[in-house]
């Protein structure tokens, strides 16, 4: 890290150390070395400790990062222009995977009370219980007259159909890291060291992890991540899915730029109170960790569990196409206090240099009959 992080409060410490001693426990168990995978679970998931799942703020300006939804209401009112067509298409139901902070949820609803077509449902699978009750709160507090069409799930349904949206959701899945050199592959994990983590590569054994990395072509002496938890996550929603689209907004590349030549040290992201870093093993359960999507991956999977691609464009095609701008206009530019903050928030969401780019949207569906407006202009499906 070549800039100093914050000093977490003496809490804060207490709470990552605990989980530092869960992890070693687990290393221990498994021999003295654990994948980073692993690892990354354990970090972002483990039960009252993991970053996801312990009680510290982490969205909007007192956590660790800034997510779309919380930028602006305009992502989850235009987010929510497309989802109406798509219940259209299939059924009034929504399924939100990892709601945050519930700020998308409650935008979302609002626009499509607006439009007098709400859902009948809208449901959310949220792992952390933490964040249950904070997602219910807001409903509460923005709109407790619908807080009876929102429901929490623990796991996903056996069959759906409607619209399914998942934002940042496929960065912060698990991710294996390899290091293909000297004509060999490794897998890099994580060991026990004095009061924390340290690397150490293994022979990769594992014969999924190893056949898929045989089939990517990279230099010598790179490292980078494969994430066979995606995979598992879209052949479920593929089976679950009787009609309807899934929507993943995410930071990613399409396979030959995700292992580009240049990008010989992987994609691993940290966050913590606002400071980009890219040591995972420091602070864990303080700390978000991520790592881009290879939307190449999610499409095949898609396609090879029986879901049709229905479009892939980056964030600032996708809410121009869906009516961002529209949103906007309803807003007179004389009336600086709201038109203003609301153009500088458009800006970050659709700007190259600032989300519009980076972040891309992917849509499978499975009996849809018409195309999205999401996707109309701007199509980068060469890019997969």
């Amino acid at each position: 890290m070549q800039n100093p992080l914050p000093t977490p409060s003496p809490e804060a410490q207490e709470h990552s150390t605990r989980l530092i001693r869960l992890i070693q426990d687990k290393i221990a168990a498994g021999g003295g070395w654990i994948p980073f995978a692993r690892y990354m679970e354990l970090a972002l998931y483990a039960p009252g400790l993991g970053y996801y799942t312990a009680g510290a703020h982490k969205f909007g300006a007192a956590g660790d990062f800034v997510t779309a939804p919380e930028l602006s209401a305009l992502f989850g009112r235009t987010l929510a222009r497309q989802v109406r067509q798509i219940m259209a298409q299939s059924a009034p139901h929504i399924l939100e995977l990892g709601a945050g902070s519930g700020k998308l949820a409650v935008d979302m609803l609002s626009e499509l009370e607006t439009s007098g077509q709400l859902p009948e449902t809208y449901s959310i699978l949220e792992v952390s219980a933490d964040l249950r009750e904070r997602q219910r709160a807001l409903v509460q507090q923005r709109l407790p007259h619908l807080l009876d069409k929102v429901r929490w799930l623990d796991a996903l349904p056996e069959k759906f159909s409607g619209a399914v949206v998942a934002n940042e959701v496929l960065d912060a899945l698990p991710v294996h890291l390899v290091h293909w050199r000297d004509s060999a592959l490794a897998e890099r994990g994580v060991v026990s060291e004095a009061e924390g983590f340290a690397w150490q590569e293994r022979d990769l054994a594992d014969a999924v992890l190893r056949e898929a990395a045989q089939k990517i072509a990279v230099p010598d002496d790179y490292v980078s991540e494969i994430c066979p938890a995606a995979r598992g996550l879209i052949q479920t929603l593929a089976y679950c899915l009787e009609v309807g689209a899934l929507l993943f907004i995410d930071y990613g590349f399409g396979a030959r730029e995700f292992y580009h030549a240049q990008r010989n040290k992987g994609t691993l992201m940290c966050h913590y109170r606002h400071h980009a870093h890219d040591d995972p093993l420091y602070l864990p359960g303080l700390q978000d960790i991520t790592a881009h999507v290879n939307f190449t991956d999610i499409a095949e999977c898609g396609i090879d569990a029986g879901l049709e691609l229905i479009g892939y464009t980056n964030q600032a095609f996708f809410l121009i196409n869906s009516g961002i701008t529209d949103l906007l206009a309803q807003h007179a530019p004389e009336n600086m206090r709201d038109y203003l903050p609301l153009s500088g928030q458009l800006q970050k969401l659709t700007s190259p240099a600032e989300m519009g780019d980076l972040f891309k949207v992917i849509a499978l569906g499975k009996g849809m009959a018409h195309p999205l407006t999401g996707f109309a202009r701007g199509d980068l499906s060469r890019m997969l």
